[in-house]
């Protein structure tokens, strides 16, 4: 547990040092930013406040800019030769990759934990009214917190995919442009589901898809155990496959 930490801390300094790595937060903060202030704009005194609307937009943006986060993880590692180095270290396979995991998700977790500024802004709006008599209604909590927590496991899940791919290559470009075709096809799974006249092709489709255990369940207040098992489950089966290909390397 202690090497994870290591490399976690390790990789989570990299990502604070990287210029990629703050154009891509700055770049989701940007895209959810304008989602929100134009939802705002649109409710403020005809709709009911939603705050899960933006966490909405945020699943959408992170299929395309969890690859950028990624790619880098073990493809640099690969190409500059590095990859040797950290595998002579009294460290286990599994630590290696656990602890980049980790370092990843906690950056996501990080950009994830900025946008608690659009709640922040909802709960003012409803909680400290101007008008004794408008008709806001406050804001629901429960489909927030939900959202988050289906949020996080769906970024996690994604980045897991892309810690895959990074170590099947050593080129960043290649590795960022599979993940990112990867996740979009886990992406329209549901909309797949929805237009295939076979009912059980149908389901199997929409049970691989990311988009239907989060936007049907944990975007709506709903945390299905099912959902849950999932996200971790496809967590767990990425970072297993992920430390095979690594042990593979010293066989070769």
């Amino acid at each position: 547990m202690r090497n994870v930490r290591i490399i976690a801390r390790r990789e989570l300094g990299q990502y604070f040092t990287s210029p990629i790595a703050y154009l891509v937060a700055f770049a989701i903060l940007l895209l959810t930013g304008w989602q929100f202030n134009t939802d705002l704009s649109q409710r403020v005194g005809t709709e009911p406040p939603d705050g899960a609307e933006v966490l909405g937009a945020f699943g959408f943006f992170t299929i395309f800019f969890a690859p950028l986060l990624t790619m880098r993880l073990f493809a640099e590692e690969v190409r500059e030769g590095t990859i040797e180095l950290l595998m002579t270290m009294p460290t286990r396979d599994s630590d290696i990759v656990t602890g980049k995991f980790a370092g990843v998700w906690l950056y996501y977790s990080f950009i994830l934990s900025l946008t608690l500024v659009y709640q922040v802004i909802w709960l003012s709006i409803t909680t400290f009214k101007d008008q004794p008599f408008t008709t806001i209604p406050d804001l629901d909590i429960g489909p927030v917190i939900s959202a988050y927590i289906g949020i996080w496991l769906f970024g996690g899940a994604t980045l897991a995919v892309g810690l895959l791919f990074s170590a099947m290559t050593e080129n960043q470009i290649v590795a960022g442009y599979l993940t990112m075709s990867a996740l979009f096809i886990l992406w329209l799974g549901e909309f797949a589901g929805q237009v295939i006249d076979n009912r059980g092709v149908a389901q199997f489709i929409r049970e691989l898809s990311l988009q239907s255990h989060y936007a049907t369940s944990f975007l709506i207040g709903v945390i299905r155990f099912e959902d849950v098992v999932f996200f971790i489950g496809l967590i767990v089966v990425m970072l297993f496959i992920t430390t095979r290909l690594i042990e593979s390397r010293r066989w070769r």
